[in-house]
C-alpha cells in the first residue's frame, strides 16, 4: 500500500477533471481525495501496486478529455489506514 499527493497543473479546472479522476479511482480501487487548489488540482491517492500506478499515470496524462496537463509534482505520503473511499472536495 502506498499513498501520494499529486499536484496537476495546466487546464485542469472547469473541465470535469475532478469527476473523471473520481471515476478512475473507482475503476482502479484507489482511495483518497481530489480538489481544486488555486491554480492546480491536488489528488491524494492511496492504493496497491499496479492499480495505483495506472491510476496515477491516467491522472498525469489528463483525467478528462478536455484537460491539458502541462506539468505535475508527486510527493510520497504516509499511508492512512482509515481512508475507505475516494471523495471529490470543494
Amino acid at each position: 500500500m502506498q499513498r501520494y499527493l499529486i499536484k496537476v497543473y495546466g487546464r485542469v479546472q472547469g473541465v470535469g477533471f475532478r469527476y473523471f479522476t473520481e471515476r478512475l479511482a473507482l475503476k482502479y480501487d484507489v482511495t483518497g481525495t481530489v480538489q481544486n487548489v488555486n491554480n492546480h488540482v491536488e489528488v491524494i491517492a492511496q492504493g496497491e501496486g499496479n492499480h495505483l500506478e495506472t491510476f496515477m499515470q491516467a491522472v498525469i496524462n489528463g483525467a478528462s478529455p478536455a484537460s491539458s496537463v502541462t506539468h505535475h509534482q508527486i510527493e510520497h505520503l504516509d499511508v492512512e489506514p482509515q481512508l475507505e473511499k475516494f471523495k471529490v472536495l470543494g
